[in-house]
């Protein structure tokens, strides 16, 4: 229970520092224009890019610095460029799904396996479970109506999503990105 406390504690120092809040603040723009190209499948069904950004964030700053980006790229998506109604449900989902990344993949070393569990996490607690639910509220849809497409949705895009962040963090790792992030303010 410390250990994931001070994941959390160092995540809000993380903040603190004037690069990392530029790096998050660049990584804020990209989740939103990531976010602006997606593929509508259906009312309840969309296919987006979003998540990488997202799931940087996590990964280089913490569950702190992630929940922040994650909900406000949200808001500031809808702001800009607003898609259906705006359900606080969903932008809540966002910054679960990246305190989740956070937990799991802050300060650990990248992995395959960290990220296939990150990914799995998310796919199952937030995208399938919570969202759907989120999806019967706002639509007026039955759970069980549409919860086998957006199982179906989910696990196709499971492998891709992590296929896509482990490729993008690996060129970022090979790059040394996490040492020009880090402070040198000597905590």
């Amino acid at each position: 229970m410390k250990k994931l406390k001070t994941l959390f504690t160092d995540s809000i120092y993380e903040l603190s520092n004037l690069k990392t809040l530029s790096a998050s603040a660049m990584l804020l723009a990209i989740t939103v224009v990531l976010g602006f190209y997606r593929l509508q499948i259906a009312d309840y069904l969309r296919i987006g890019f979003d998540f990488i950004a997202k799931e940087l964030t996590a990964m280089f700053f913490g569950p702190v610095a992630a929940c922040a980006v994650a909900g406000l790229a949200d808001i500031i998506s809808y702001i800009i460029k607003p898609v259906g109604a705006f359900f606080p449900g969903l932008t809540i989902s966002a910054m679960l799904a990246a305190i989740i990344y956070g937990v799991v993949l802050y300060k650990k070393p990248l992995s395959l396996k960290r990220v296939i569990a990150a990914n799995t996490l998310v796919t199952v607690f937030i995208n399938m479970l919570l969202n759907t639910y989120w999806m019967t509220i706002l639509y007026g849809n039955g759970f069980m109506a549409i919860f086998p497409a957006r199982v179906m949705k989910q696990l196709l895009m499971l492998p891709i999503e992590v296929v896509l962040f482990y490729t993008v963090a690996k060129v970022l790792m090979k790059a040394r990105l996490p040492e020009l992030l880090e402070s040198k303010s000597g905590r």
